[in-house]
């Protein structure tokens, strides 16, 4: 074993923890574990808990959903479990697998595999195997590759996999770029389990991954954004981040977070984008309160995407990003697009990362309460994560502009807060619906009741809530001057 996953004395203090972890949460599941793996064996057959069901086990952070793999074929598989299963699924058939549920937790048994990948294809074509040293081998890294046979809890790992457990590290059974070559979504997953684990990648695998990142194409868009979604939500999103850049792995479907590496030099100095951006993100992560908020931040990553675009030397020497905003949303847009996130996950996000530079200004004390109207109903639903991205955007090492940021924007909080409280902010709509506008004007439905109600709607932002009499005679008002007879 290299030094770089060998696991110290310290280490092997925490593999005795470790093994409790295991212990305590192998127990907590074994009387549905055990009693299905006696079914199996009942049945002439083997069945092992394996892969990321034993390493959190180790990590003590099992939860309710259980991998196990068995030599049983899959009609072989439903033999076993029905009858006993609460629920039965087989959309994973066609790779081996069989779903199930018996108390309140969910079940997945596949057939010992043995893939045969052509080195092209996007999906491996499906192979059994016909051993559990057979099934290690083919998964993706050591910490991976370790099993608990069921119900005698016998422990296998060939390849080490507790060694680099404790030693937080990452590696593969077999070489990085055998690994890499049979299916290359294993080079996100090494940056996605950085994140999620806080481990290492380790150097031979690091460098496997920046030869072979072009391989990357291969893999159909559905599955990169699923292991990215993973990777982002992780509890260190950065050290993930940071892996797909420097690997050169964010080039073939993320390249927008290379670009923001912007040369600096000493004739026009701005702050490092890239480096900014992932402190972004940072801050947007310490201000979640209930898990992953994915909108949140894609919208810190993605916030200053329009900069490279849109960057200018003024004949002063100062550098400018204006209107880089509207270029990153349609730059986010396209790129969720073709990530193929869902239009309302990639509509929140694209809005968002529109409305970050909205609140720069306000500390002038330019804002009327028409335009902190505008600023709370722009956003809607989205306003409590804006006030989250507009104060993660702020990383300036100035403390007395820092402080100075943070005083405006609690100042405009209170404010909308106040007005919300007066007004229904939430649900700003004109004085007068749209029955009364017809009433009023003597017109049918269509685009004048449509532009009217606009027209109301512009007023009651800007003024505030009219009352019956005041909205009627700025309706007939508006109406004169449009030439609509009433």
């Amino acid at each position: 074993m290299s030094e770089a996953s060998a696991p110290h004395a310290a280490d092997r203090r925490e593999l005795t923890a470790a093994q409790r972890n295991a212990v305590a949460e192998l127990l907590r599941v074994s009387p549905v574990a055990d009693e299905l793996g006696r079914r199996f064996a009942d049945a002439g057959h083997e069945l092992h808990l394996v892969g990321g069901s034993v390493r959190d086990a180790l990590l003590g952070r099992l939860g309710d959903d259980l991998d196990f793999c068995t030599d049983a074929h899959p009609d072989q598989t439903l033999r076993v479990v029905k009858g006993w299963a609460e629920s039965i699924w087989e959309t994973g058939r066609e790779f081996g697998t069989i779903g199930c549920q018996r108390d309140g937790l969910r079940l997945e048994i596949t057939t010992f595999r043995a893939e045969a990948y052509d080195q092209v294809s996007r999906n491996p074509v499906v192979e059994y195997g016909t051993s559990l040293t057979e099934d290690l081998k083919r998964r993706d890294f050591t910490i991976n590759a370790m099993a608990v046979s069921l119900p005698a809890h016998r422990f296998t790992d060939p390849h080490g996999g507790l060694d680099d457990l404790a030693a937080r590290v990452i590696r593969t059974p077999g070489t990085p770029a055998e690994s890499f070559g049979d299916d290359p979504l294993r080079m996100l997953r090494a940056a996605r389990f950085a994140a999620q684990l806080r481990f290492a990648v380790h150097p031979d695998v690091r460098a496997a991954m920046s030869r072979m990142a072009a391989d990357l194409d291969r893999i159909t868009a559905e599955r990169i954004r699923d292991e990215f979604t993973k990777l982002l939500c992780g509890a260190d999103p950065i050290t993930g981040l940071r892996l797909l850049v420097d690997t050169g792995l964010a080039d073939r479907f993320l390249p927008e977070l290379t670009g923001l590496k912007l040369e600096i030099d000493e004739h026009a100095q701005h702050k490092d984008v890239y480096e900014h951006t992932l402190t972004v993100v940072a801050n947007a992560v310490s201000y979640e309160t209930d898990g992953c908020d994915f909108v949140l931040r894609m919208a810190a990553l993605m916030h200053d995407v329009g900069k490279p675009a849109t960057k200018a030397v003024g004949s002063d020497g100062r550098v400018s990003f204006h209107h880089h905003e509207v270029v990153g949303a349609r730059l986010t847009k396209a790129r969720m697009k073709a990530m193929r996130y869902p239009k309302d996950v990639t509509a929140q996000v694209v809005k968002l990362v529109g409305l970050h530079l909205r609140f720069y200004g306000y500390g002038r004390g330019e804002w009327t309460d028409s335009a902190v109207r505008r600023y709370a109903t722009d956003a809607g639903d989205l306003l409590a994560r804006l006030h989250k991205l507009t104060r993660s955007d702020c990383t300036t090492r100035n403390r007395r502009k820092a402080a100075a940021l943070a005083a405006d924007y609690d100042a405009l909080e209170e404010r909308i807060a106040r007005i919300a409280a007066e007004e229904d902010l939430a649900r700003v709509r004109p004085d007068l619906d749209g029955n009364a506008i017809m009433e009023l004007l003597g017109v049918p439905p269509g685009p004048v009741v449509g532009r009217a109600w606009k027209h109301l709607k512009e007023l009651r932002l800007e003024r505030g809530p009219l009352d019956r009499d005041e909205a009627e005679a700025e309706l007939l008002r508006w109406a004169r001057e449009q030439g609509i007879g009433g």
